[in-house]
């Protein structure tokens, strides 16, 4: 997809829209074989028709693609072609469900034949206007069940609409937004899919669990995971969640991007709630926050993002404050001040105190750089206006300290554990997260008066 451009109607002149009609008349019948003149086939108008469907059999999709671009009576030859039960056969290839082969090795060969059918599809329908375009291309797909939205029995193991997404990303490769627009239209016309994601958040989470791994399935695998640039996947997450209120917003996003169950691949939603979350379960939801802070564009302002990040981590209730700091370390030291920043500004020191205590509990446990927690604390206290503030906050982190000490320990001593007990070990991780903070906290204050 191209980069982004202005494209308010007040500023596309009206010759354009003249120009579009008396394009979209003059090919209207482009899918009739007996409205292309012979003559424009050169070479090939001495060969029955039979014939050029063999040699169109013996070329390569590539190839075919490349044999389209010809002429417009060629391209109409090799659309009928498309078109007949053999060449349908022969380009719609269906083995989503081949896992013999090591190594994966059929996945790249699927979705490559996949890309370079895309290709095609792009050149042969060259001059059709966007929405005759994408009803020819659906009228040739819409017989691939898996295809379509919960159309595949066996969805986990289908890459069915991997294979639709890398199809649908090579044919609007280098389109404006506005034809990107009427794709994604089409799709929700198609798909019923605003109600679908209407129906789920409209639902006790979890509820309707099948519809939410369908939603998460159809927006990855279609939309969001073939982008060859980050601006192609921000469009489409756009797109998917700028509809919605910023409650919704942060719904959908944890459906498309949150952690699942390896066995059904359903949504769980109690994850952040319950116990502290690896990396793997918040990176997919680290790299989205990501990608939307660094677009740059109107549709998405730091503090949009901030807003979402906040509504994010107390859905369906409040997660664990290591949750919400492995998630904000994960999605870069920018979104991570941003947010902090904007809990200096709204006066909520002491929560922001104990999210640096937090900071350095995760740095701790995962062998990040300890400075790193110091620093990000140091750029906050420079949002704090007046000196008395700044003291204030640094009192309450120390105080945050040693108040998380002391609940974990009391929870550890409650409990009977072993040796691999969860609360001893984290209890263990933060005495060190502790005395590691405050050693980075003195070499910088001495680093400073040796200057």
């Amino acid at each position: 997809m191209a980069s982004r451009v202005n494209t308010s109607f007040t500023l596309i002149p009206n010759q354009k829209y003249r120009r579009s009609n008396h394009r979209s008349s003059r090919f209207s019948n482009i899918l009739d074989p007996d409205s292309q003149p012979l003559s424009t086939l050169g070479n090939f108008k001495a060969l029955p028709l039979e014939i050029f469907q063999i040699i169109l059999r013996c070329l390569s999709v590539k190839d075919i693609s490349v044999l389209s671009m010809v002429s417009k009576a060629v391209s109409q030859h090799i659309i009928n072609y498309i078109s007949t039960s053999s060449g349908s056969k022969r380009l719609l290839l269906q083995d989503f469900h081949n896992l013999e082969l090591p190594d994966r090795r059929q996945d790249s060969t699927i979705l490559e034949h996949y890309r370079s059918l895309g290709l095609l599809f792009k050149r042969c329908t060259l001059l059709l206007p966007t929405k005759e375009r994408l009803k020819y291309i659906h009228k040739i797909l819409k017989e691939v069940s898996c295809f379509k939205f919960n159309g595949c029995v066996a969805p986990l193991q289908c890459l069915g609409l991997q294979c639709y997404g890398m199809l649908l990303q090579t044919l609007t490769a280098g389109w404006d937004k506005l034809e990107c627009h009427r794709v994604y239209n089409f799709l929700c016309e198609l798909t019923n899919l605003s109600r679908k994601m209407h129906t789920v958040v409209c639902s006790k989470p979890g509820n309707a669990g099948k519809l939410e791994l369908g939603i998460r399935l159809f927006c990855r695998n279609v939309l969001l995971d073939h982008g060859t640039h980050q601006i192609d996947p921000a469009f489409w997450l756009t797109c998917i969640l700028k509809p919605w209120p910023i409650v919704n917003q942060a719904r959908l996003l944890y459906i498309i991007f949150g952690p699942v169950a390896p066995q059904d691949g359903q949504v769980v939603w109690q994850k952040m709630i319950e116990g502290p979350a690896d990396e793997p379960s918040l990176k997919g939801l680290a790299d989205a926050i990501k990608l939307l802070y660094d677009t740059g564009t109107e549709e998405w302002t730091a503090d949009d993002v901030i807003s979402l990040v906040d509504e994010l981590s107390v859905f369906p209730s409040e997660w664990l404050l290591e949750n919400n700091a492995r998630l904000l370390i994960l999605s870069g030291s920018s979104v991570c001040f941003t947010f902090m920043a904007s809990k200096a500004v709204s006066g909520r020191a002491i929560q922001l105190a104990r999210l640096i205590v937090f900071l350095a509990l995760v740095c701790e446990k995962e062998l990040y750089c300890m400075d790193w927690a110091v620093k990000i604390m140091q750029k906050v206290c420079k949002v704090f206006s007046t000196t008395v503030e700044r003291s204030n906050f640094l009192r309450s982190v120390a105080d945050a300290f040693a108040y998380v000490i002391m609940e974990m320990l009391q929870s550890v001593m409650s409990e009977d554990h072993d040796e691999d007990d969860r609360s001893f070990l984290n209890f263990f991780h933060l005495v060190h997260a502790q005395a590691n903070f405050h050693k980075e906290v003195l070499y910088l204050t001495m680093n400073t008066l040796s200057t």
